[in-house]
């Protein structure tokens, strides 16, 4: 009996160390559109000063730990992920056991008070499978959870997963808006080509996952530029972080207003890399291979989400030419379309696994 409870204490140990030491690198992507305000024609989410960001922040659990603008975007480095503020669009990209959705009473009052915009128009909240949902806590111990908490702010809330739900999968939540007629649209009255692609990546070459790691490379430059990552998108003023003793941020903007962002947990037994820009192309496959030759993962999710003004548009038909790349094969693809945008979803891992 004694060895038997011996036996118990130590698989509670190991398990209790194991949470310990576990980190979620999924993020969760809250990406809100206000909408432009006649009352206000200098409206602009900018004005909000950083101790009010800072405050906002330390609902979600996290913190400011670099900067760096131009004249179209400002960008923040978290300590976990990234935040972005332009005119009247706002992205917050948390890991770990951050709360993002906790903040939106406060951001709305700021927007309203400080930012001159009274109303949203667009809302985009995703993010993939977690590892470990267990370890999170309200609202995002699920996403039903999540579901929930958005769904007492807006009547026209609608909630998709695309992927394979019992695997690899990732979840949406976004408005829904009266179908539009593009051929009745004036051009003036036709909206500003956005796109944003994402990549998601999981079990990555400990190799490679050892550059961002403080025993291999002494600083963020030195990562930066020993992984690659400073030529996936060349031109982008880069902003990056190496954490103690491991685990990796970095911010990309450019002048035109197109920025990337790119997030690491090294770690082995959860490794994890995202990628995000809203770079435009009528090639993501191009950038894709980049991306991955770089970090070598063993599975990766891509969504790409066009308008309809974007030379991206066409990306579904792209990507459904992509069946294979290099030693990754596509073992999903999904599209849906919604009033203002097309998603593309699609995963891949190496074969023969």
């Amino acid at each position: 009996m004694a060895e038997s409870e011996d036996l118990s204490s130590n698989s509670s140990n190991s398990s209790s160390r194991e949470d310990m030491h576990f980190f979620e690198g999924v993020e969760k992507l809250l990406e809100i559109w206000f909408k432009p305000n006649p009352a206000h024609k200098n409206a602009d989410l900018r004005k909000i000063p950083r101790p009010m960001w800072e405050a906002m922040l330390k609902t979600v659990r996290c913190e400011i730990i670099s900067f760096t603008r131009n004249d179209q975007i400002d960008a923040y480095v978290l300590s976990e992920s990234s935040m972005f503020v332009s005119k009247r669009r706002w992205i917050l990209k948390t890991c770990g056991s951050t709360t993002p959705l906790q903040c939106f009473k406060p951001l709305m009052r700021m927007a309203n008070e400080i930012a001159g915009y009274a109303a949203i128009d667009d809302l985009f909240y995703s993010r993939k499978n977690y590892k470990r949902p267990e370890l999170q806590v309200s609202p995002h111990r699920g996403f039903d959870e999540e579901v929930a908490f958005l769904d007492q702010f807006f009547d026209d809330g609608r909630a998709y997963s695309l992927g394979a739900i019992n695997r690899d999968c990732w979840h949406l939540y976004t408005l829904s808006h009266e179908q539009q007629f593009d051929e009745l649209i004036a051009p003036s009255m036709q909206p500003d080509p956005d796109q944003t692609i994402e990549i998601l990546m999981t079990e990555l070459d400990p190799s490679v996952m050892d550059i961002f790691t403080k025993h291999v490379c002494s600083s963020a430059k030195e990562a930066t530029q020993k992984s690659g990552i400073d030529r996936l998108l060349p031109g982008m003023v880069i902003d990056d972080y190496l954490f103690d003793p491991c685990g990796y941020s970095m911010n990309g903007i450019a002048k035109n207003g197109c920025y990337m962002t790119i997030h690491i947990t090294p770690e082995r037994e959860f490794s994890y890399v995202s990628f995000e820009s809203n770079v435009a192309s009528s090639d993501y496959g191009e950038l894709i291979k980049r991306v991955i030759r770089t970090f070598q993962p063993n599975k990766f999710i891509v969504t790409v989400f066009a308008n309809k003004t974007s030379i991206a548009a066409n990306a579904n038909r792209e990507i459904e030419n992509l069946g294979n790349i290099d030693l990754w094969k596509r073992r999903d693809i999904q599209y849906s379309r919604f009033a203002s945008y097309d998603l593309t979803y699609a995963q891949y891992c190496k074969y023969p696994s």
